[in-house]
């Protein structure tokens, strides 16, 4: 059993650390919504993970064959997903630094929790190499592939908690961020930073 925990430990940070254009969003989204909102969209993400990685220990080798024809449309859904909300942060930060050139603007964005939970869910969802890595994981390793079905709940609950944990602790970031820049400037520069660094990296999903 503490193996199952313990691989799905480092499964779970394995695949959350890595900061990409979903994490960015992440940090950007909290830092002009708060916390809280960010604390359920970085449980979005985490179930996400936690789903893959049901999905993984369910589907072993079946998936592979599966994943593998739709793995291009599902790459460009993900890129115009991005794009799109790389044209919307830049949009919203401009807007909002005109609007404020007459009155400060102190409304952040209008996002709810189970919004921001959803939206984070399905972003993650999209990206396809999330349930390989996962399979890869169950297939590659002889212990998972000899697993119980209670170690195989463990190792799935693991790999949730640790994605869970990094993705609050990136919420956390864009929290103490969004402190600091609070200002009209430091809004629109985050806002238009934020877009171009989504963009690069939605981009490069097609190489």
């Amino acid at each position: 059993m503490s193996a199952a925990l313990v691989a799905g430990l480092l499964a779970g940070y394995g695949i959350a650390i890595p900061v990409g254009a979903v994490g960015t969003y992440l940090v950007v989204l909290t830092a002009r919504t708060g916390l809280r909102i960010g604390a359920y969209a970085a449980l979005g993400v985490a179930t996400a993970d936690g789903l893959y990685a049901f999905i993984a220990v369910l589907g072993g080798s079946r998936l592979v064959p599966v994943i593998q024809p739709i793995a291009v449309p599902l790459r460009w859904a993900s890129v115009v997903v991005l794009l799109g909300l790389a044209v919307h942060i830049g949009i919203t930060g401009v807007r909002n630094f005109r609007a404020s050139a007459k009155a400060e603007v102190t409304q952040p964005m209008a996002i709810g929790p189970l919004k921001a939970f959803v939206s984070l869910l399905g972003i993650t969802l999209l990206n396809p190499a999330t349930v390989v890595y996962f399979a890869a994981l169950v297939l590659g390793s002889e212990d998972m592939a000899a697993a119980t079905g209670a170690e195989h709940v463990v190792f799935v609950l693991a790999a949730f908690v640790a994605s869970a944990s990094w993705q609050l602790f990136l919420a956390g970031g864009g929290a103490v961020l969004g402190k600091a820049l609070t200002g009209r400037r430091g809004r629109l520069v985050t806002a238009l930073a934020s877009s171009a660094l989504i963009t690069a990296l939605g981009v490069r999903l097609l190489w």
